[in-house]
């Protein structure tokens, strides 16, 4: 290197120059273009278009100015790069989703969300936001320092007055050299919110703030899921926050049944049409399925992109998987970084909010000063006013008789007192000022600017008065621009499963004899009076019924057993979703029948846990305990639940706690016996007899019993009643049992038997898909050797074929003036056969005790 003519070389070690040099660069990068400052959350482009714009007084209330002239100021006047650079960045102030509180009031084609780029500077047309005529005002009262442009030729401001947060409420994206920055968009009445609680207690924490600001807000909305990476981005200035699309679903036959996916709401920064592409291709790959067609129905009303399902798909899956295969789903990397007295930071929302109080009371003190002096040098000329008029004979006689202005300022100074300035006000004062009302107005103006004078003075010498007046004006500003937030944040913690978002809401699954299933919500069946006719539960097609039903929750697991003796598991969720008149979905499509195998029970369990039991009832009497943690863990192709001789088939399955048991047979016998008779086995065991049958008999239902609750029974043709509990005896498993209705022509076989009590509810199901929904202290409660009520009015052909309690249901909407039939009670003493029904058989028990080690 050489440093003067004529001079030997220097030399200079290249690893020193390179580093210097590199590290000159980097900062220059750095701080002059990729960060913004934490005072007014602008990069030095965005600052000086928004000059531009204002000295330019491209004002929101003026007319719109071509963008190209916006562009020729910035970058002829301060910012000597590429005027596409330029144009970017006034494109991106205008566009109402890339920021949350938009600075340029655009006319013309700005972009979209599809990804559409702007229309030429030539065809379109800005000027500033009245927001952004907020980070301006007081621009011209020294507030902030000004610099030196590129070439000396012009001054800019170092940094705009601001007088709210704005690099929370818009955040910022940049990449320097050896670092970036990530900040998210906020609310803008939170953040103005935040900062006054901590301007009233400097005190509070990073976390504490988070009582004020909870989260972004991100200007296209959207779902935040979990605090935590929130919570480390505002202590710690680093975190990461998943934001989800926000959809619902809807029906597109407008049956009830749901099968259409409609986004209302996207992750902030996600290209719509992109989006659309890659579920597109994704569904040619064969990558997700269930989707039979794809369109866009957005227009100037909002967001609308429709994704159909096929009719064998469930939606809440096909969503689901598309959160996780696509960006409906995103993840956005907090980190605040900006620029802090010349230097790259990163920074605590704590951090963020107190630079920005300690600008604004620098801005404020600033303020304050300039106007003191424009009233304190206003309050010397009117106090030379006041000497003039006073003595204005004299002033008119010295005036007249001075040679020259500069003679008669000189006398005016040297006989009154008055300062140079003075004195050339009095000179040029009008004579209009000497009439009376003028007078006046000159004191009134004194009295006035010797007010603001001294409160001026009392703001610049208590600090908290200052701040008051910080306070005061951030109010003003979030009262007029503030508006709701658009973000949801759900307080969920841990990854996202396929179950996350759908709630546990109390549904009724139906279950049809060809294998039709379906979830409704509980919500859709009002309360009715017993022996009303009804409402449809479930459309069906010929000879289809609806053969099981029960309660549950979206979040519970269903094991459903099969003729085999089978056993698979699904969520409730996985169920698809039908209202009443909905048929369903086919229970192939969800879990692996081979031939004709079909499911015969189907148990819903709230969780797995030890010592809980799982006890099986046969159609031919077997019963079987097995512990239900060896279920909970099942293959999708199944797993031997228990085994089925040939000609028995499975009744029922239910989870069994310390209760007694009690099997109901379809010719109305019932044999109460302890679960201690049946001993725990395995899962690919046969079982134990539980009770002894008669030819055409066979069992149709079994109870856990609850001593303080009653026994309900239905048969097919609608009639049923309640029996109390001591009317059945203790027994050994395996007997004939006892008789608990009478079953003839008037009230068909036993359909099904229950517990129940009077806060109960009852829903029985036809044969024809109809449910009716009744209190069960509506069903009189008589003998066990009798008949029995009407429960349900049924059509011609229709019978009874499935019956469920429902527990604690609170209903206002109950059906007035349904007709009452109840047929009369027939009681029967005890007959003959009666009695042999009650005592025939105890001494079979011990047979049946030598045949458990073949049952098993």
């Amino acid at each position: 290197m050489v440093d003067e003519p004529g001079r030997l070389p220097v030399p200079i070690n290249i690893e020193d120059e390179m580093r210097k040099s590199y590290m000159d660069y980097a900062m220059s990068v750095i701080v002059g273009r990729a960060l913004p400052d934490v005072r007014d959350g602008l990069k030095p482009v965005h600052r000086r278009v928004l000059y531009a714009m204002y000295d330019l007084k491209n004002f929101y209330n003026q007319a719109y100015k071509k963008s190209a002239r916006v562009v020729g100021d910035v970058i002829g006047k301060y910012h000597p790069h590429g005027d596409s650079a330029v144009y970017d960045t006034l494109v991106r102030m205008a566009q109402d989703f890339a920021m949350r509180e938009p600075l340029v009031d655009g006319q013309g084609n700005f972009g979209s969300v599809d990804g559409d780029r702007a229309a030429a500077m030539r065809y379109t047309e800005v000027r500033l936001t009245q927001l952004a005529g907020t980070l301006l005002t007081d621009l011209d009262k020294d507030t902030v320092d000004y610099i030196p442009n590129y070439d000396g030729s012009e001054s800019e401001p170092s940094v705009l007055p601001a007088p709210y947060p704005n690099l929370l409420v818009n955040g910022s994206a940049g990449i320097a050299v050896g670092m970036a920055t990530n900040m998210a968009p906020h609310n803008l009445g939170e953040v103005v919110d935040g900062c006054i609680e901590l301007i009233n207690n400097p005190e509070l924490t990073s976390m504490d703030l988070m009582e004020w600001i909870p989260g972004p807000d991100f200007p296209t909305a959207g779902t935040i899921f979990g605090t935590k990476g929130i919570v480390d981005a505002y202590t710690t200035g680093r975190g990461k926050v998943r934001i989800r699309a926000k959809a619902h679903f809807e029906s597109r036959h407008g049956d009830g049944d749901e099968d259409t996916i409609v986004v209302t709401e996207l992750p902030y920064q996600v290209n719509k049409a992109r989006l659309l592409e890659h579920i597109a291709n994704l569904v040619k790959d064969k990558k997700v399925e269930g989707i039979r067609d794809l369109r866009d129905e957005s227009d100037r009303e909002g967001m609308r992109m429709v994704i159909e399902c096929k009719r064998e798909a469930m939606p809440q899956i096909v969503l689901n998987t598309l959160y996780k295969a696509t960006s409906l789903q995103t993840t956005f990397g907090i980190l605040n970084l900006a620029i802090v007295r010349g230097r790259p930071k990163v920074l605590t929302l704590k951090e963020i909010l107190q630079h920005f109080v300690d600008h604004r009371r620098d801005v404020v003190t600033r303020r304050c000063l300039h106007e003191l002096r424009q009233k304190e040098a206003r309050e010397h000329i009117l106090l030379g006013y006041v000497i003039a008029l006073d003595n204005i004979d004299r002033i008119i006689e010295l005036i007249k008789a001075s040679a020259s202005p500069d003679d008669a300022r000189a006398e005016l100074i040297s006989e009154f007192g008055l300062s140079e300035i003075q004195a050339r006000e009095i000179l040029q004062m009008r004579l209009q000022r000497l009439t009376g009302l003028e007078r006046d107005k000159i004191h009134a103006e004194l009295a006035e600017i010797r007010e603001a004078i001294a409160y001026l003075k009392a703001i610049l010498s208590d600090d908290r008065l200052l701040l008051d007046l910080i306070v005061e004006e951030m109010q003003a500003i979030r009262g007029k621009y503030s508006n709701d937030r658009r973000t949801e944040i759900l307080p969920f913690e841990g990854d996202l499963s396929m179950e996350d978002l759908i709630a546990d809401d109390d549904v009724v699954v139906t279950f049809s004899n060809t294998g039709y299933i379906k979830r409704t919500p509980l919500s859709e069946y009002s309360t009715q009076r017993r022996a009303g006719r009804g409402k449809i539960g479930a459309t069906t097609k010929e000879e289809d019924y609806v053969v099981d039903m029960f309660s549950a929750t979206n979040h519970n697991t269903l094991l459903a057993f099969t003729t085999r003796g089978r056993v698979f598991a699904l969520k409730v969720w996985q169920v698809p979703e039908g209202g009443r008149y909905a048929r369903g979905k086919p229970v192939v499509n969800l879990i692996q029948l081979d031939g004709e195998e079909e499911v015969m029970s189907i148990l819903a369990v709230k969780e797995f846990t030890d010592g809980e039991y799982l006890i099986f009832a046969t159609r031919n009497g077997t019963v079987k305990k097995t512990d239900l943690m060896a279920y909970s863990r099942v293959r999708s192709n199944g797993l031997i639940a228990i085994s089925i001789v040939e000609g028995d088939e499975l009744v029922t399955v239910k989870q069994l706690a310390d209760q007694e048991i009690m099997l109901t047979t379809q010719k109305g016998q019932s044999c109460r016996f302890s679960n201690s008779d049946v001993r725990p086995m395995g899962r690919d065991t046969r079982g134990v007899r539980g009770i002894r049958l008669r030819e055409g008999d066979a069992v149709v239902g079994m109870s856990l019993l609850d001593p303080e609750k009653e026994v309900m029974v239905v048969t097919t043709n609608g009639f049923g009643k309640r029996t109390t509990l001591d009317q059945y005896r203790h027994q050994n498993r395996g007997g004939y049992g006892i008789i608990t209705i009478v079953t003839n022509e008037r009230n068909g076989d036993v359909v099904g038997a229950m517990q129940v009590s009077d806060d109960d509810q009852a829903l029985l199901v036809t044969n024809g898909g109809v449910i009716i929904r009744f209190k069960v202290s509506d069903v009189r409660s008589i003998g066990r050797n009798t008949m029995g009520v009407r429960l349900v009015r049924l059509g011609d052909g229709a019978s009874v074929v499935a019956c469920e309690r429902l527990t604690d249901i609170d209903e206002d909407d109950e059906i007035e003036g349904l007709e009452q039939d109840d047929a009369p009670v027939e009681e029967f003493a005890e007959a003959e056969d009666g009695d042999s029904d009650d005592d025939a058989t105890d001494a079979d028990e011990a047979a049946d005790t030598a045949d458990e080690a073949t049952d098993e």
